[in-house]
């Protein structure tokens, strides 16, 4: 098949077009990009029951994932408040020991994993309540320790006031281990008290961050990322959304809560009691945290925010517009302006200065709610309305975020698309988030969706993915097929022909841990140990590293090659004057595509990238996470045929002779 590529330019490439979109789901954050390695460190984890009737109610279990260890000692755990370190976070862990060596150990989420090498540091506080001994904190499996050190107690005088101090110490591995049991004993009988027990690689970045997820990250070089959601910033409950100035504090005082995803298929079944219903948010990343995150990453924060709205879905829940609250709602979204780029002269800016860093983080983009819409009880329109107002009058050049709701093609989304197209303030709307998960067929059948779209409003693709072939509802990382990831591939190309009117892409979800997932398919899945692509994280990649400046007008003919399931997007990258073609090949055989150059697109020797594997069904795992993967090979100067495998998506890149 023939493609002719002529130098006649079209729609300039936003910079920002390719991003990132994070939300706690799926254990992401705690059990996942937060490094931290203990489950409930502060004794402070809480059990969510309900469902879709809009009926929730948790219940406190501090002692979730602790017990005594070994199971024979004669030790007694509490989970007790009295004296806290935290006010926010009462709870302490209360240990009575009978003999010397008993002790206590943590769930670990899979257990503690240590590679040989790495160094993992331990810190606790502890209150030698009635204690005259040390500890030994050690990292056991089978009877033996891996490694171990000894932690010399500070103690007072009798009839004195035995006050919490904080302890740590440094464990370097000397072996690898998994699903090994990390583990605190005493020398000698006693009563201590202990909070805020953490575990974290030495390598986490910025000592908060999983360094191998991070750098999952920042490998795909995405424009942007959008933070902490999603659903989590409503919450299933207003007292359960999330609240970005309670992630400001030190991470021992963040008010625990509990995790919107915790109850997600509960039903009558299981009494209403999901198997995720320990799934809990320590806030230890919070927003602080992910804005370090986009500058570790190279991306541009995208930070959402709640408008007064419980999750539309979950929730009837609301804070009336009339009312103190609701305006409090909207000091917020000025506040978290004001602490992302405030001078340190500021209040919210000295709050970041005081935190570590001094600079700005030159935020430029904010979200308006999450994925609302507009009902007769829910007046998200003039929720919008006032957030608009209030910050544009402060901050005019702030690029707000609005929302077209959860699905295409609905009456929500026409009413919230003809809400945006009705206003005439210029840069009400930067953009409208559009959210769809969609079967692959869908996405190669309408390639050219955003062709007639008006060009007034901007588009935000905000959350997408490819639904699996076999059906949604596995939650493994087999619903993220090479399928999937070439029908992304192949909607991506008429994404960027239109990327005058889509400015912002992002796929959703981000993270999955192994066994710990409610949704699928994943961008990137792992466990305790290693981490691994899936298809769709490759096309983002290649997506987001391939960028040109400028598209180049195909006059149609992309239309005709949809027809034998070739999808092409072209590009001219103007800096280093390089053509790039994108190309995805939804045949399940190989198709030659024959470029036509002009005259004045000559091509010297350049690069083309493949992603493919043995089948459209193919995908990664733990055991094989290079099933489908990428592969490069050089092209020669000239070359205009290219053979593009069955069921594959191909980058080739050639830079242009003067």
């Amino acid at each position: 098949m023939e493609l002719k590529i002529e130098k006649k330019l079209g729609a300039k490439v936003p910079s920002d077009l390719i991003g990132l979109f994070f939300e706690d789901i799926n254990y992401g954050a705690d059990g996942g990009l937060h490094a931290e390695m203990i489950e409930n460190r502060s004794f402070e984890f809480l059990k969510s029951h309900g469902n879709w009737d809009k009926d929730y109610w948790v219940e406190y279990d501090g002692l979730y994932g602790w017990s005594a260890y070994p199971s024979t000692c004669n030790v007694q755990l509490s989970a007790v408040m009295g004296s806290p370190v935290s006010e926010e976070n009462p709870h302490y862990l209360r240990v009575q020991a009978q003999e010397a060596g008993a002790g206590f150990t943590n769930k670990a989420y899979d257990g503690i994993c240590l590679h040989k090498g790495m160094q993992y540091i331990v810190s606790f506080y502890a209150r030698m309540a009635h204690y005259t001994g040390n500890l030994t904190v050690s990292v056991e499996k089978d009877g033996k320790a891996f490694v171990s050190r000894q932690v010399d107690c500070i103690h007072v005088e009798k009839d004195r006031w035995r006050k919490w101090n904080r302890y740590e110490v440094v464990l370097t591995a000397e072996q690898d281990v998994r699903h090994a049991d990390f583990v605190i004993k005493l020398t000698e009988a006693g009563v201590v008290e202990f909070d805020f027990i953490s575990m974290m690689p030495a390598d986490a970045v910025h000592g908060v961050f999983r360094k191998d997820l991070a750098d999952m990250l920042k490998n795909i070089h995405p424009a942007f990322m959008r933070f902490p959601g999603g659903c989590i910033i409503e919450g299933n409950t207003l007292a359960n959304r999330y609240r970005f100035k309670d992630t400001l504090k030190p991470a021992i005082h963040r008010k625990h809560n509990w995790s919107r995803w915790a109850v997600h298929n509960a039903n009558k079944d299981n009494n209403y009691t999901s198997p995720f219903a320990y799934y809990n948010q320590t806030l230890g990343v919070g927003y602080y945290e992910y804005f370090l995150l986009c500058e570790y990453i190279g991306a541009k924060p995208l930070p959402v925010l709640n408008v007064g709205l419980a999750c539309q879905y979950q929730s009837h829940e609301l804070v009336d517009v009339d009312s103190p609250e609701f305006q409090q709602y909207i000091q917020d979204a000025l506040d978290l302006i004001e602490f992302a780029n405030g001078d340190v002269s500021t209040k919210w800016g000295a709050v970041r200065a005081q935190m570590g860093h001094p600079e700005p983080f030159h935020m430029e983009m904010m979200g308006i709610g999450n994925e609302q819409w507009e009902t007769d009880q829910v007046n998200f329109f003039e929720r919008y309305q006032l957030f608009e107002k209030a910050i544009h009058d402060v901050y005019p050049t702030m690029k707000l975020i609005g929302s077209a709701g959860p699905e295409l093609n609905s009456e929500r989304y026409k009413k919230a698309w003809d809400f945006y197209h009705a206003q005439k303030k210029p840069d009400f709307a930067y953009a409208v988030d559009e959210h769809y998960y969609i079967r692959p067929e869908w996405m190669t059948e309408n390639t050219d969706f955003y062709d007639h779209y008006s060009r007034d409003v901007k588009v935000f693709f905000g959350e997408y993915a490819a639904h699996p072939y076999q059906g949604h509802g596995s939650n493994t990382s087999r619903d993220n097929t090479l399928g999937g990831a070439v029908a992304e591939a192949a909607f991506l190309t008429g994404i960027e022909r239109n990327c005058d009117v889509v400015v912002l892409a992002s796929y959703a979800p981000l993270f999955a841990r192994e066994g710990y997932a409610q949704w699928a398919p994943n961008m990137i899945w792992f466990d305790d140990a290693v981490c691994y692509a899936t298809p769709s994280y490759y096309v983002q990649q290649m997506f987001a590293q391939n960028q040109g400046t400028v598209m180049l007008d195909l006059n149609g003919q992309e239309k005709e090659l949809a027809k034998q399931q070739m999808f092409v997007s072209v590009s001219l990258h103007e800096p280093t004057n390089t053509l790039i073609v994108k190309a995805a090949n939804n045949s399940d055989q190989p198709q030659t595509l024959c470029l036509q150059l002009s005259d004045e697109l000559r091509t010297c020797e350049g690069t083309m990238q493949v992603l493919t594997g043995s089948e459209k069904a193919a995908y990664n795992s733990i055991e094989q996470p290079q099933n489908v993967c990428l592969s490069e090979q050089t092209t020669t100067a000239g070359q205009t045929e290219f053979t593009l495998a069955a069921n594959s998506v191909s980058v080739i890149r050639m830079p242009l002779s003067v």
